[in-house]
């Protein structure tokens, strides 16, 4: 699950030749968790490549979305939610987004429209300024569920957090200014040509995706204290062979992990009930992905208290880098 330097993705293409004054290169989404960051990612690049959840912490790494454009090419990394860490999982993700703040040619600070700005908000602004050497714009997300005179209000608070380089309002719910933040995130890139095919919307492996799209399913009607505590790891994937045309067959075999067997039992659900929906519903949107039919097979498995302990992180894909 390491991420790689953003700098060695800064090879450009040999082929086709840019426009004069295109422009390409990184902007990372900062914010503390469950304001929206993925969500609007997944809105400007037009698909889903970043798992949604109305549960703060979902994300858990960087993921990179492409946006292109005729003269640009964005490419957006989000990333974990920025909060007081509380394991050593948590520890490692805030370690991640910082290191992330120092390789990116702009920041997108996101702030709610829906919530006053709070210690978290007051946080992280005071860390951005710091990075003196990269432009931050402020975006204020969720607008389509607060009135003007609200949002009006929350951007002069926005205006009076920090000294950003441009403030924009949005809604990736909405459909709200996606262009332009888009536009303005753009603005600030360096002039180069693209750094990936043009159609690609991500560089994340099918694998990775897939573990993604499972635990996203894994969080829809869990306890509270229970989506921080699952981790996914596609164990195989491969095409089933001797399938008839027309007929072809994806088999993946997943782990869902849990840090204790009370958990274990919470996942499965009475009867295997709970397993069975959270495969039914990961298996569509595997399905949508891939384009092809999909043989999906759940495990849940216990590596008690995953979270603080260094050996399990790193069996599960959490090393130092994540």
């Amino acid at each position: 699950m390491n991420d790689l330097d953003l700098e060695k993705l800064r090879v450009p293409l040999p082929a086709p030749s840019h426009p004069e004054g295109f422009r390409s290169g990184f902007a990372c989404f900062v914010g503390r968790p469950n304001v929206g960051k993925s969500t609007l990612m997944n809105a400007l690049v037009g698909q889903k490549v970043a798992i949604t959840s109305n549960r703060p912490q979902t994300t858990r790494r960087t993921v990179r979305g492409i946006v292109h454009r005729p003269g640009s090419q964005l490419i957006i990394v989000d990333t974990p939610g920025l909060h007081k860490p509380r394991t050593l999982l948590g520890e490692r993700l805030d370690s991640l987004v910082r290191s992330t703040l120092v390789e990116v040619d702009v920041i997108a600070f996101c702030l709610p429209a829906n919530e006053p700005i709070g210690r978290g908000d007051t946080y992280i602004a005071k860390e951005l300024a710091e990075q003196r050497n990269t432009p931050v714009v402020a975006l204020v997300t969720k607008t389509d569920l607060v009135d003007k005179e609200a949002v009006g209000k929350h951007l002069m608070a926005v205006d009076e957090l920090g000294d950003w380089a441009d403030i924009v309002p949005v809604s990736a719910q909405g459909a709200f200014q996606l262009d332009t933040v888009t536009d303005v995130l753009s603005s600030h890139l360096p002039e180069g040509p693209p750094l990936y095919p043009d159609g690609d919307l991500t560089d994340e492996p099918d694998e990775m995706l897939v573990a993604e799209l499972v635990r996203e399913a894994a969080l829809e009607g869990v306890r509270d204290e229970l989506p921080h505590s699952i981790a996914v790891v596609v164990d195989e994937m491969f095409q089933r062979e001797n399938t008839r045309p027309g007929k072809e067959l994806v088999d993946i075999y997943a782990s869902l992990y849990v840090e204790r067997p009370s958990q274990k039992a919470i996942v499965i659900g009475s009867k295997g009930s709970r397993l069975r929906d959270v495969g039914s519903r990961a298996r569509k949107q595997i399905e949508g992905l891939l384009g092809q039919r999909v043989f999906l097979d759940l495990r849940v498995r216990v590596a008690k208290d995953w979270q603080r302990d260094p050996k399990q992180l790193r069996k599960l894909g959490f090393d130092q880098q994540t």
